[in-house]
């Protein structure tokens, strides 16, 4: 399985009927997709849209309606649309239930930087530092490396974008979550054993007893 689709149909299985979700681009678009039968949710995008459904077939995109990142996205019956200040009221204001953002570095203690790219123009933050500081529940779902390089790190070295930690990421090698304060190894993905995690982790992660594989 692709593992863009492996850590979104992992993160859908997160969340619970009237939810209020927004998801960043990349990776976080791909959710939509994979919501479980039956559970009714509602995803935000953040430049104003409440009510997006999964990705466009090609050929049925809407040229208004696009994510954040000015991707093609379909808008469900009822979907309500309104400007970029009710948006932010709404991210804010602590209405967001969940979160989902990509991410360039996590860390030990679950601080998130994924904005800046090294040698990159970048046109700053976005929305991102808003979400992390506004939603209940902040996950984060993202590759486990990059060219070859762990981005579950010990301290991040780009810039944060926010002090507080994130409730869980979700890469295409386990599940972590930071209980206390420490990274710790929640579930592995479909065939991948605890070593080989630990052996392209940067962080030191706790491993309990016993690590279940992801159910997908």
């Amino acid at each position: 399985m692709d593992p863009q689709i492996i850590i979104a149909r992992r993160v859908a299985r997160e969340l619970r009927p009237g939810n209020l979700v927004n998801l960043g681009i990349g990776i976080p678009t791909l959710v939509a997709n994979y919501v479980p039968e039956g559970l009714k949710v509602f995803f935000q995008s953040e430049n104003g849209l409440i009510g997006t459904g999964s990705i466009p077939e090609q050929g049925m995109a809407h040229p208004f309606l696009t994510d954040a990142g000015g991707k093609s996205i379909s808008a469900l019956p009822g979907a309500a649309i309104f400007d970029s200040a009710m948006s932010f009221g709404l991210i804010r204001g602590g209405h967001v239930d969940v979160t989902v953002l990509g991410g360039l570095q996590v860390d030990a203690r679950g601080r998130l930087a994924n904005w800046m790219i090294p040698g990159k123009m970048v046109p700053g933050m976005g929305g991102a530092m808003d979400l992390v500081t506004g939603a209940k529940r902040v996950i984060v779902a993202m590759q486990h490396a990059a060219k070859g390089k762990s981005k579950i790190v010990a301290v991040c070295n780009l810039p944060l974008t926010s002090a507080r930690a994130v409730d869980l990421v979700v890469t295409d090698m386990g599940v972590i979550s930071f209980p206390g304060g420490r990274a710790t190894l929640q579930e592995t993905a479909p065939g991948i054993r605890v070593a080989e995690v630990l052996a392209v982790t940067e962080a030191e992660l706790d491993v309990p007893d016993n690590v279940p594989e992801m159910q997908l």
